[in-house]
């Protein structure tokens, strides 16, 4: 059984933040901003716009370019930090929006890396042979989750989903997946965390659900993302008897601008090998390499090696290579 990436698909939501309106609310401008992340503007969902909506917006134009009618679904995973409630999970909600009344649905939280989990997971169903269409959606809505006080993270993020549409194949030439290296450092869990939810000091009326604000130790992600990251890169290349060099792409979580910089030098690679998108969109999570994937995927037609990295709260990492 092979499988391939029969769409991509990425959307992000009108409102467009740029760091001088962020300025306004926070102490920093936009010369700290760009010069600490790269990052010039952001996209922010607002009002009724949540994550199941960007997700579905996503669904709906993988199932445009691949032509598949929403009840040729077997499954959707929404990789999500950000999920419209903790229940149901928003995979269902957007099943529901997509009228995919076939697929059975769920979210991972693998937070930045989450798209790559996910594409591992669908993977493995659809090489069972019970399982021949999948969907592959991230999908963050940040902005609900940011302290605007805090301008350590606050500047780093914005909304966005993107997404890949598998398909099971007979064709041994279109098999997208190569190999892949998935890992966790639990013991850093203190590192990134969001929404965390205390348990109750007294059974009382006053009781009622708080969720905490993101939060990030920015040197510690730094340092985690340009000295531990790579060496899984080089395991996976070397596994794969693959010379970096000769990858047509290296996608990676679009943290910042800074830290892609730092990767691209730690391998000797050039940065003309990374795409990139978090100048205009800021830090997406898991949305990010999805994004980046749909936007290769304009710019050139023939097929490419690719590797895919992402690195997030867990922390959980994962380096994916792929026939793109």
């Amino acid at each position: 059984m092979n499988i391939k990436i029969a769409a991509t698909g990425h959307y992000v939501p009108k409102r467009i933040v740029d760091n001088f309106e962020l300025s306004k609310i926070m102490d920093t401008s936009d010369d700290w901003i760009q010069s600490h992340t790269g990052i010039k503007t952001r996209h922010f969902a607002m009002n009724n716009e949540n994550t199941s909506d960007l997700c579905t917006r996503v669904g709906e134009r993988l199932l445009e370019k691949s032509g598949l009618k929403p009840e040729e679904i077997d499954l959707i995973l929404v990789s999500t930090i950000t999920p419209d409630s903790l229940a149901p999970a928003t995979a269902c909600i957007v099943q529901d929006k997509l009228g995919a009344t076939n697929a059975f649905a769920m979210d991972i939280s693998a937070a930045c890396a989450g798209f790559i989990f996910g594409l591992s997971t669908a993977e493995k169903f659809l090489r069972s042979g019970r399982y021949h269409n999948a969907l592959v959606i991230s999908g963050e809505t940040n902005s609900k989750m940011m302290d605007f006080t805090d301008r350590t993270s606050a500047v780093f993020f914005g909304d966005g989903a993107g997404g890949a549409l598998l398909e099971t194949t007979e064709n041994a030439n279109e098999e997208f997946f190569i190999d892949e290296k998935l890992q966790s450092v639990g013991s850093q869990h203190q590192t990134i965390h969001s929404g965390r939810i205390a348990p109750i000091t007294k059974i009382a009326g006053t009781n009622y659900p708080k969720l905490d604000a993101f939060y990030q130790d920015g040197r510690a992600v730094f340092a985690f993302a340009t000295e531990t990251v790579p060496v899984q890169m080089r395991q996976i290349l070397n596994k794969n008897h693959v010379n970096v060099n000769s990858l047509d792409a290296i996608i990676c979580h679009q943290a910042n601008l800074r830290i892609i910089e730092k990767i691209s030098a730690v391998l000797a690679v050039p940065m003309t090998k990374f795409p990139t998108n978090v100048t205009t969109f800021g830090n997406t999570s898991s949305a990010g390499i999805p994004m980046a994937l749909d936007q290769l995927q304009r710019d050139t037609h023939r097929p490419q090696k690719v590797l895919l990295t992402g690195f997030g709260a867990g922390l959980d990492y994962g380096s994916m290579l792929i026939n793109f």
